[in-house]
């Protein structure tokens, strides 16, 4: 695995350097202090990943313009730099960490985290091919009462479906693989929980299953973040709705379903700006009419539609049926 790095500080980029060759079969590629230069160095010579500071969110933006490269985001304190990681997060990086340092006695220390973060996008980083076909993606966020209501919406979805489908609900780490197999019993379309690195694909239904926040990479492909910390509902149905306006390049439909609180609302704006299909379940047929509602007040919400019409309107605008 090669890696990039780029950061402006020289300790900071050679603690990274030594990080990084401090694993059998990893190598840096390059090393800069100035963003244009990495720009320039990955179109010439595209390493596996990237570690950046936070002053490169604009040669992120370029290098991934390019092509997918998965860029891990490398500052002194994440917590600190919070609303900054978190805007970098949603234009593309793939996670943050805090930057190793060298102690008083001249050794690494804490470098747990990166070596965790570099060991996970060696084992598990599936790239998007240039040229692969992009399906239409069908983003569902649930919460209280969402079980019921993402079945009745799947169970209209046939078999063949041309559109991939992602569900993001309100559940437990311990409980994800019994909501799927659950949702399997109730749709003609094969359900999973999903796992890092997998890439939606048509006629199939991932479920978020983890503790940590769902996303959608520039490269298409899913993972799971802590980041942003100290939100109150895991998975978060915001985090996963502004990953996917900030990464899918084929708008699709979204659709946010009962739940109390907001989360959801603001991404599913987000998701409404980027010309995606955005709908809201309404009041009548919610068993909590909090999440839907507030999609609604914000203006996310395209429409509002009763449950039993929220899965014909997906069916109506992705086209049913592969042919």
């Amino acid at each position: 695995m090669r890696i990039g790095i780029v950061h402006d500080s020289a300790t900071t980029r050679e603690v990274l350097r030594q990080v990084v060759l401090s694993v059998s079969g990893r190598s840096v590629a390059w090393l800069t202090a100035d963003g244009a230069e990495a720009v320039r160095r990955a179109a010439e010579d595209r390493p596996d990943a990237i570690l950046m500071g936070l002053e490169g969110a604009e040669a992120m933006h370029h290098i991934l313009a390019e092509g997918p490269c998965p860029i891990v985001l490398v500052t002194a304190s994440v917590t600190v730099a919070f609303s900054r990681v978190r805007e970098a997060m949603s234009q593309g990086a793939r996670s943050a960490v805090n930057a190793p340092v060298l102690g008083p006695d001249g050794k690494l220390k804490d470098g747990e985290a990166l070596l965790a973060c570099l060991a996970e996008l060696a084992g598990t980083c599936q790239p998007m091919a240039r040229g692969r076909a992009v399906p239409h993606l069908v983003a569902l966020g649930a919460s209280t009462g969402g079980p019921e209501a993402l079945a009745q919406v799947l169970e209209v979805l046939p078999e063949g479906l041309r559109a991939a489908v992602v569900v993001v609900q309100h559940i437990g780490r311990a409980f994800a693989d019994g909501l799927a197999n659950w949702l399997q019993t109730r749709t003609r379309l094969p359900v999973r929980v999903a796992r890092e690195g997998d890439v939606p694909e048509a006629g199939a239904v991932l479920v978020a299953g983890t503790d940590d926040h769902l996303v959608l990479g520039p490269e298409g492909a899913l993972g799971y973040t802590p980041m942003p910390c100290g939100l109150p509902y895991h998975p978060s149905i915001d985090v996963f709705f502004e990953s996917v306006a900030a990464n899918c390049p084929r708008p699709g439909v979204a659709v946010l379903l009962t739940g109390m609180g907001a989360d959801g609302a603001r991404g599913l704006g987000e998701l409404r700006k980027a010309g995606w299909l955005t709908i809201a379940q309404d009041e009548a047929t919610s068993v909590v009419y909090g999440m839907p509602k507030a999609a609604r007040e914000q203006g996310a919400a395209g429409r509002v539609l009763a449950l039993a019409q929220i899965g014909p309107a997906v069916m109506a605008h992705v086209g049913g049926k592969e042919r």
